[in-house]
């Protein structure tokens, strides 16, 4: 099955968002009780949650929940919705411990998946556990919240190295590669553009959306350029003729890393 590219954010507490999210072309959906959701409206936001889970499938479109963390006062009930509407998917901001992903992935229905947001320093310490942990889909860098923790400024490259560590722990715990943190400039599509060449950059496949034309957006900075394709296929091309000796494209040598690369480009070309 296709890995999801785009995650949407839907507050918990709009339920008049809710189908409309599953149109928007996203890949899944995150109807979120956390950050989008002040405290009065917690509430009220289960049960909008709850109520639309149990009106019954709308479509092949993953919907995952995003709980509150264990630290608040919140996290208990939000388990009890959990067990309550069947839900498979479940995003779990500031995840710190696989002991944390335990007592989600108990929550949730037979096969479910958890996606820890990693986001905080303890987070970071912690992530290779984190990664292997029973139930754990892949990881998502939180990305604003981690740079809040570490007090960091702004600066990118302060991001490099913690995101690099998400995403080699995900790949030696066999989890699909990491989700990148979401972009704020909600119309900009040069700023999803770069934020996304960074996060290939760091091995990150997939993007947090906070807005429907982010969708799109993303969708066009994760597909490979036309040089790129152009370059893949002269790849392809070249060792298909060679019987497996020695070959060049473009004064390179064409050896298996090379060549993976290729097929890796014109497969995402294909999606």
């Amino acid at each position: 099955m296709d890995l999801p590219v785009t995650y949407l954010f839907v507050p918990g507490n709009r339920p008049d968002r809710f189908d409309k999210a599953l149109g928007s072309g996203a890949d899944a959906i995150v109807l979120d009780l956390e950050d989008a959701v002040e405290p009065a409206a917690k509430a009220v936001a289960r049960t909008a949650i709850r109520d639309w889970i149990a009106a019954g499938p709308r479509g092949e479109t993953p919907v995952l929940v995003r709980i509150n963390d264990e630290t608040t006062p919140w996290f208990v009930d939000d388990l009890e919705l959990l067990r309550q509407s069947g839900v498979s998917g479940v995003m779990l901001p500031k995840a710190e411990s696989a002991g944390q992903i335990a007592r989600v992935a108990a929550a949730l229905a037979p096969g479910g998946a958890v996606v820890p947001l990693i986001e905080t320093a303890r987070g970071l310490r912690a992530v290779d556990e984190i990664a292997a942990a029973d139930g754990v889909r892949r990881l998502a860098f939180g990305t604003l919240d981690f740079a809040v923790d570490l007090d960091l400024s702004g600066d990118e490259r302060g991001l490099t190295g913690p995101a690099l560590a998400i995403a080699v722990a995900s790949r030696c715990a066999d989890r699909a590669p990491p989700i990148a943190g979401v972009t704020t400039e909600i119309a900009d599509d040069d700023a999803i553009a770069r934020d996304m060449a960074w996060a290939r950059a760091v091995g990150f496949t997939a993007k947090l959306c906070i807005h429907p034309r982010q969708v799109e957006a993303v969708r066009r900075a994760m597909a490979p350029g036309e040089a790129e394709i152009a370059w893949a296929k002269r790849v392809i091309a070249a060792a298909g003729t060679a019987a497996g000796a020695a070959v060049q494209v473009d004064g390179r040598m064409v050896d298996r890393p090379v060549l993976l690369k290729a097929q890796s480009i014109l497969d995402r070309a294909l999606n």
